[in-house]
């Protein structure tokens, strides 16, 4: 029997649902064999994919092209001790379609750093996972004093 932590799974709607709340998040993938973290800001396409503005030239669309990536974002209340992380995985690929390059351009956000060469990079939500923590009183977590 397993004690109530006060974390519970979310099912992919939820999951996708809360990202849609948010515009910042990390994107997770290997650079020079070792793992990078970078944050940015995103939209949800009409299809659920994780899609990001960057620099073509960026770090980030040299090194993700093609892989398989991680995409996390969250939102917290510290003083409520509530939050909730969704993790979605999948392979990432810049947008080649001019079309679809303009389609995403009338429809997200831009970039928050300046961008001058810039492109589209989509990530597939092939795998979305997510967990709330709610209801944890103060103190909950830590052994008690002896």
């Amino acid at each position: 029997m397993h004690r109530n932590d006060g974390f519970r799974e979310l099912d992919r709607p939820e999951c996708l649902r809360l990202l849609a709340l948010v515009p910042l998040g990390r994107v997770v993938y290997t650079e020079n064999a070792l793992p990078a973290v970078l944050p940015v800001n995103f939209f949800l396409d009409h299809d659920d994919a994780v899609v990001v503005y960057t620099s073509a030239l960026s770090r980030l669309a040299r090194a993700v092209e093609g892989s398989v990536v991680a995409f996390e974002a969250d939102s917290f209340d510290a003083a409520a001790r509530t939050g909730w992380s969704v993790v979605v995985t999948g392979r990432a690929a810049q947008v080649s379609d001019p079309a679809e390059a303009a389609r995403l351009g009338r429809s997200g956000p831009p970039s928050w750093a300046p961008v001058e060469d810039g492109v589209f990079l989509r990530i597939e939500p092939e795998l979305v996972t997510g967990r709330m923590l709610q209801g944890v009183r103060a103190g909950a977590g830590h052994p008690a004093a002896t």
